[in-house]
């Protein structure tokens, strides 16, 4: 059943399927699925970067509230035997510093509304209708496009008679399909096994580590849900879920968590190196200009003893 009221979404998501799809095919042939799995990569990536500012404004919260670990423990030790009140006073530090423990969650909100609209378009192709403002032109481009041997409006449990149909190898498409969505359910675990291991560290007493472990642990399990989703709605997801470890992977980099030293004192180590730094560690350090004149040799300095005269035996005076 359709949200009605996304419905603005889903033609602007198909909207923008069609423009990215008539750009790239310029170049590619529009049935290719080449073409569309490009459309589809492209979709997720203008997507992600729409949403970039919440983002910041999650890793900004986060980083406020790592700051303020130290001062949390320390209520959380003064009133471990009034929940109520380690509760209350928690959450004024805090409000006090602009930081939200929910702000984590602002992307996946943001990001849920798009998801549905791609399923929804993505749905639509699959059952071969014209909707959200798509021309039949475009629909039936996408049906017959396949990544490598999978039809794109394919899921697993799509009949073989209807593989056939949309001119591919049921073997072949469900193989397909069972390797994207393994690859889906590897890159979901690595996405929240890294936000949680960052969390873990920040924040060792926290009430709620069991429960971001065991989910960390079941977040694979969801892939299966993905077996009845379309190809190209498990390439959206895979792919937004590789911008998301990349992300992460970036901002932790440059924002490395503060460690204690042995005063008890917070120092933040220095961020890690860039990748260019990695693939070339000259560029990391200064270096002379490459046409600099070599330095010279030192040259050693050598006195100029007087020469010795020779004397007479006799009179002792110098020899003509």
């Amino acid at each position: 059943m359709e949200l009605t009221f996304l419905e603005p979404l889903y033609t602007a998501v198909a909207t923008v399927i069609a423009w990215i799809h008539a750009a790239y095919s310029v170049i590619i042939p529009p049935d290719n699925g080449l073409n569309w799995a490009l459309t589809i990569i492209t979709l997720t990536v203008l997507m992600r970067l729409l949403i970039f500012p919440l983002f910041l404004k999650q890793m900004r919260s986060s980083k406020k509230m790592q700051e303020l670990a130290p001062k949390v423990q320390e209520l959380r030790k003064r009133y471990k035997n009034d929940k109520q009140r380690m509760n209350q006073e928690v959450m004024k530090v805090y409000q006090e510093a602009g930081a939200n423990p929910l702000g984590g969650c602002l992307p996946v909100v943001a990001q849920f509304p798009i998801f549905i609209s791609v399923f929804t378009v993505l749905r639509s192709i699959a059952e071969d209708k014209a909707a959200h403002g798509m021309t039949q032109e475009m629909v039936d481009s996408a049906r017959s496009a396949h990544i490598f041997g999978a039809p794109i409006p394919a899921t697993f449990f799509t009949s073989g008679a209807e593989i056939h149909a949309l001119g591919a190898d049921p073997i072949i498409t469900k193989i397909i399909l069972g390797i994207f969505v393994a690859v889906s359910s590897a890159t979901t675990f690595l996405t929240v096994r890294q936000s949680v291991t960052r969390s873990m560290a920040q924040m060792p007493d926290n009430p709620m580590a069991q429960q971001q472990k065991i989910l960390m642990y079941i977040s694979p399990l969801f892939a299966i849900f993905s077996l009845n989703f379309a190809l190209g709605l498990i390439l959206y997801w895979v792919t937004t879920n590789l911008w998301t470890l990349g992300q992460q992977h970036w901002f932790y980099s440059r924002h490395p968590m503060p460690v204690v030293d042995a005063k008890g004192n917070m120092v933040t180590p220095e961020p890690k190196p860039g990748l260019l730094s990695k693939i070339l560690p000259g560029k990391a350090e200064a270096k002379e200009p490459a046409d600099a004149p070599p330095p010279e040799p030192e040259q050693k300095i050598v006195r100029q003893q007087p020469t010795r005269q020779p004397r007479s035996k006799r009179t002792g005076s110098k020899k003509p």
